[in-house]
């Protein structure tokens, strides 16, 4: 805990210090000198700290997806409620996605911001939504990871851990070297965020020398729309859940559930809040342990609707800073891609950044972007991650409720 609190400190005394660095050398320093600066130093180190960042993508998408399929268990004896609990989750976080972009185009957070496009970029365009679909599925798995083509390698992904599942005891040593290599993406994301101050102080002091004081009103735009949209996703969609599908008493989940959030948020980790989560979903709102030890763990793993908001303001936010236009394809892409890209999100803090390179890459968006998002990203990992840990309690009690297994007694005490 104290290695977190450390690194976050540092990620923030690191944006502080850039944004001052910036401002100064944006108003005194010759042009000469600022443009040593980027070409020399920001840049190059911006750009390792970027690079490290896509690195780890397509691996960590891989093996998370397939230990997250896998961890189903007994597809056989999943029944109802694995079936219940996959439609919630996928529903909830399309529900997200979809909230995120509405509001995100009705805010317009990057308007007034122009970037200049990267000199390599080039307009990806829109496909047909229905080659999507059919695109969906690969026709060479390891052509995909070598191209990094991430439907593609979610599907095969899910499939895969799917099938480990189905055949059993005799596949269970191939499950465990690649939950060992899972363990191994989630420590060298460790490894690249620890070099995260020195990428965001080279990355904003780059912006504010470039841009000045005019890159801090849509920044704050950003930050206020994404946590206006997973307020929406906690009172409306979670609260009508627990209303209309569950038939409880929202106010009554939100008083007792109130404890994990503080975890959530204090720790910006979804598998960090895994105990204390299934210890309040028992014992505090009435659901059976059969039920909370299969779907908790599986929320913290495959239900990411926080990190999908995020990663759809994010999407219309860093677009719209370049000065480009989001056709509609392109966002119905982004819903499908957060969706899908939020079963194979770690819940380990800083992982929704790596998979929103996943989610931009696949629109054609420069990932240059991340940058600036990421001064802002501790505020808005620990926010996120209270969403994430709520709508799998959430859909705990919605499931455990609809197969009459809810103590209604426990949870109205």
């Amino acid at each position: 805990m104290k290695n977190k609190a450390s690194l976050a400190n540092k990620v923030l005394i690191a944006l502080i210090s850039g944004i001052i660095f910036g401002l100064i050398a944006h108003a005194f320093f010759p042009a000469g000198l600022n443009d040593f600066l980027i070409k020399w130093i920001l840049n190059p180190v911006g750009s390792i700290f970027l690079r490290g960042i896509k690195m780890i993508v397509v691996p960590l998408v891989l093996c998370s997806l397939i230990c997250g399929a896998a961890s189903i268990g007994d597809v056989k004896k999943l029944g109802r409620v694995g079936g219940k609990i996959m439609v919630y989750y996928l529903l909830t976080t399309a529900f997200a996605v979809t909230i995120a972009l509405i509001f995100a185009n009705m805010v317009n957070p990057g308007l007034g911001l122009n970037l200049t496009l990267p000199t390599e970029y080039k307009a990806a365009e829109a496909p047909f939504i229905m080659d999507v679909f059919v695109n969906m599925i690969p026709t060479n798995p390891i052509e995909s990871l070598v191209k990094g083509e991430m439907l593609q390698i979610i599907v095969f992904a899910i499939i895969f851990g799917v099938c480990l599942t189905l055949i059993g005891e005799r596949v269970k040593p191939l499950l465990n070297t690649i939950s060992h290599i899972n363990e191994i993406m989630i420590k060298i994301i460790g490894i690249i965020m620890l070099t995260a101050p020195y990428g965001v102080f080279a990355l904003i002091s780059k912006v504010f020398i470039s841009q000045g004081l005019e890159v801090l009103l849509p920044l704050i735009k950003y930050t206020v729309t994404i946590l206006i949209v997973l307020l929406l996703q906690v009172l409306l969609v979670y609260g009508s859940a627990l209303k209309f599908l569950g038939k409880v008493n929202p106010l009554k989940f939100f008083k007792k559930y109130w404890s994990v959030m503080i975890v959530a948020f204090s720790t910006s980790s979804s598998n960090a809040t895994i105990p204390v989560n299934m210890d309040v979903c028992h014992k505090r709102l009435g659901v059976p342990e059969s039920i909370t030890s299969f779907t908790i763990p599986l929320g913290a793993t495959v239900n990411m609707d926080g990190t999908a908001i995020m990663q759809g303001v994010a999407a219309v936010f860093i677009a719209q800073i370049f000065g480009l236009d989001l056709s509609l394809q392109q966002q119905l892409m982004i819903i499908l891609t957060a969706t899908l890209a939020s079963i194979g999100t770690a819940g380990v803090p800083g992982a929704g950044i790596v998979m929103l390179a996943m989610v931009l890459q696949q629109v054609g968006i420069p990932l240059e972007g991340i940058a600036i998002v990421l001064s802002v990203d501790r505020l808005i990992d620990m926010c996120r991650t209270v969403v994430n840990v709520t709508g799998d309690a959430v859909g705990t009690v919605v499931v455990s409720n609809s197969e009459k297994e809810l103590d209604l007694e426990v949870y109205n005490s």
